[in-house]
C-alpha cells in the first residue's frame, strides 16, 4: 500500500525558512510528477509547485523566488524549500504525487495528509 507522508512543518517566525518533505512509502518504484498544494483556513486549496519526471521544476508566481521544489535522486521523496516566510503562508501543506509501484504499471495519483505550517512572531 502506497502512502505519501509529509513532514517538516511547524511554527516559524516571519522571514524564516522551512523545508517540507513528502516521502512515498510502500511498494513503490518511483515518483513521476510531484506537486505541492496548500490550504489556508477558510480558503480553497492552492496549487504551488510541480516537478516533472524529467526533473523540471516550476512554482506559481505568488511564491516564485521564495519557494522551490526538488526531489531526491531515488525519486521517492519530494521537497518544498520555503524561505522568507510570511504570515500569509500559514496553511496546511499537502503533497500530491503520481507514483509508480510496479515498473510495468502506470502511475497512480496519491495525496498526503498534510503538514501544518504556521508563520507567526
Amino acid at each position: 500500500q502506497v502512502q505519501l507522508v509529509e513532514s517538516g512543518g511547524g511554527l516559524v517566525q516571519p522571514g524564516g525558512s522551512l523545508r517540507l518533505s513528502c516521502a512515498a512509502s510502500g511498494n513503490i518504484y518511483r515518483i513521476t510528477y510531484g506537486r505541492w498544494y496548500r490550504q489556508a483556513p477558510e480558503k480553497e486549496r492552492e496549487f504551488l509547485a510541480t516537478i516533472t519526471p524529467e526533473g523540471h521544476a516550476s512554482v506559481v508566481d505568488s511564491v516564485k523566488g521564495r519557494f522551490s521544489i526538488s526531489r531526491d535522486s531515488a525519486q521517492k521523496t519530494v521537497y518544498l524549500q520555503m524561505t522568507s516566510l510570511k504570515p500569509e503562508d500559514t496553511a496546511v501543506y499537502y503533497c500530491n504525487s503520481d507514483v509508480i509501484g510496479d515498473p510495468k504499471a502506470k502511475a497512480t495519483n496519491y495525496w498526503g495528509r498534510g503538514t501544518q505550517v504556521t508563520v507567526s512572531s
